[in-house]
């Protein structure tokens, strides 16, 4: 065999990116910078890369080159990079932000083990060196396979003579402004990026309505303060507030200022001040129809400005996180099953997921088994994965090899999300209930909420924790955050639950009585629910209701019994056995 038939050759998309200005980046801050270019790579780049199946196949200090099978998929990846650098500069000095350029090229290229040669990759290389800081050029084959696919404009550059490239390369800049200069554009409205895979968010300034111009001041404060809240949660994108402050003190188009943007969702609210309190109104609305997903408004004293600012913060932005999530679920219930992707899937999941019962357990793994072999290391799958396996082990018949994939899910969402507060709270949640070793879980639910206070759902799986373990205080603290961030949110039977047993182990019957009815309401399909209504009305001496409680749980599920009730364990053997107690006084089987 000679030389010529052993080189290994394929048609490949190439990415180039570099940083600009490294050196001198380097110079003012050596240390500060390799710190947020790792971070820019571990939480915005790297994911991004493998959502649009790109790899990685040559690193510098400053620069990477991708490999990409898809000419689409490298544009669209290199778009929402971009977009996502410019979001984490928001709030960083001009003089120290990271900015990529990137060049884009398709072409023949040589393989050699994981290393990749040849013009392919050169004229990619080249079309780097021509963007301006936080663009994207590229070469005419690449505008000619994208440009009917991608909702873009193109600005031709014409022309350009490159290092070690024989004949001239025709380049094209990606525009993502509604109005570019000099832009081929794809249809008449010059619509604008296409949609990241995943929920996309922009807040625009709040309007002052006091007449007051020192309310702007907190007015934009609570912007950026909203905008800072929901960057912590790692499924959003979130336009930074350079590109949204523009829109400031002016008349705009809900729907066209989501096309500008290129995102799915926008905020937009309003400050009144009256008499010595503030009001807050905030609106969530989808871009392409202008639908409502949430609205609310907040109010609050003027004695404590600032602490009024991060109250309504977390309240805005711990309202908006179930909105949204309830807003993709319904939209990946419409998508077609043909085009589901890992995300999809995972949002088909979660109704069930939510829902504890045995059907629904197996829709649930099924849907998160299918968008697991598409993205392995998708932290919030294994999350949700291991909460499914967990519920399947307790009240499954405790098969072992339920316990061992429901620990396995726990640990790589542990070990893939540590900035995922969500995983972070599942995975806790899942490996406290099945080791019982509390203490870490709280060590870990501690670490989740550091990363983002206002995760309702990192608040309720933190109440149900310390509560298990008799952590009475910080389970009701930890509740009625929770339930105070999301009130309609479909898990608030967690903090209900952490509340309905608090109240029932400290002698607060009544109120135990309240929260487990509202726990039930917000879930009528999970027998545990069941069981602390039956309980409570025994302990309160209802007997009548006790036994309607009780009859409910055998419809709901008819193998149930207090023994396999009592070896779930989730408490001390004294505090399952005072449960069970209760529950003898209903006529349930034992």
């Amino acid at each position: 065999m000679n030389e010529e038939s052993r080189t290994m050759r394929r048609l490949a998309a190439i990415l180039a990116a570099d940083v600009v200005g490294y050196s001198r980046l380097m110079g003012i801050d050596e240390e500060g910078t390799l710190a947020a270019l790792k971070a820019h790579r571990k939480e915005v780049i790297d994911p991004l890369i493998a959502q649009h199946q790109g790899r990685v196949f040559k690193t510098t200090g400053d620069g990477l080159l991708i490999e990409f099978a898809s000419i689409v998929d490298a544009v669209r990846c290199a778009i929402v990079i971009q977009q996502g650098i410019e979001s984490r500069n928001a709030n960083v000095d001009e003089s120290r932000r990271i900015r990529f350029r990137v060049g884009i090229n398709v072409g023949d290229v040589i393989v050699e083990g994981d290393d990749i040669f040849g013009d392919g990759v050169n004229v990619a290389a080249r079309l780097q060196t021509l963007a301006e800081p936080g663009r994207i050029c590229v070469s005419a084959t690449v505008r000619e396979h994208v440009v009917e696919k991608l909702p873009i404009g193109f600005a031709d550059l014409g022309e350009h003579s490159v290092k070690n490239i024989a004949r001239p390369v025709h380049v094209y800049r990606i525009e993502t402004r509604t109005e570019p200069r000099n832009v081929d554009v794809i249809d008449q409205q010059q619509t604008v990026l296409a949609l990241p895979d995943r929920p996309s968010i922009a807040v625009l300034p709040f309007t002052n309505l006091s007449g007051d111009p020192e309310q702007d001041y907190f007015a934009d404060g609570l912007v950026e303060d909203v905008i800072t809240g929901l960057s912590k949660f790692p499924g959003f994108f979130v336009i930074a507030r350079n590109s949204t402050f523009p829109y400031k003190g002016k008349a705009v188009d809900i729907r066209q200022v989501a096309k500008d943007l290129g995102v799915r969702y926008v905020l937009e609210g309003s400050v009144r001040k009256s008499a010595n309190r503030l009001r807050i109104t905030g609106q969530l609305i989808e871009g392409a129809a202008g639908t409502h997903v949430w609205a609310d408004k907040f109010e609050g004293p003027l004695e404590d400005v600032f602490d009024l600012q991060d109250q309504l913060t977390g309240s805005i932005v711990g309202a908006i996180e179930p909105s949204l999530r309830r807003a993709e679920i319904q939209r990946a219930r419409l998508k077609r099953t043909e085009s589901l992707g890992a995300y999809d899937l995972y949002l088909r999941a979660l109704p069930h997921a939510f829902a504890n019962t045995s059907a629904d357990n197996d829709q649930a793994l099924a849907l998160l088994g299918q968008a697991l072999r598409l993205d392995p290391e998708y932290a919030a799958a294994h999350a949700y994965a291991a909460w499914v396996f967990e519920q399947r082990f307790l009240r499954g018949g405790f098969r072992p090899d339920d316990r061992g994939a429901a620990q396995r899910h726990a640990h790589l969402a542990l070990t893939l999300g540590v900035d995922d507060a969500q995983a972070l709270a599942i995975g806790a949640f899942v490996l406290g209930n099945i080791t019982h070793d509390y203490d870490a879980a709280v060590m870990t639910l501690d670490r989740a909420l550091k990363v983002n206070p206002n995760s309702a759902l990192a608040l309720g799986f933190s109440s149900l924790v310390h509560m298990f373990s008799e952590r009475y205080e910080r389970a009701s603290d930890d509740a009625a955050r929770a339930l105070r961030l999301s009130p309609f949110d479909p898990l608030n039977y967690h903090p209900y639950l952490a509340l309905a047993w608090t109240c029932f182990f400290t002698g607060r019957l009544t109120e135990a009585a309240t929260y487990a009815a509202l726990a039930l309401e917000a879930n009528p399909g999970f027998s545990v629910l069941h069981a602390a209504v039956a309980a409570v009305q025994a302990e309160l001496g209802r007997a009548d209701a006790a036994r309607a409680a009780a009859t409910r749980l055998l419809e709901v599920a008819p193998e149930w019994t207090i023994s396999g009730f009592v070896r779930m364990e989730l408490m001390r053997p004294e505090l399952m056995d005072k449960l069970a107690s209760a529950l003898r006084k209903t006529g349930l089987p034992e």
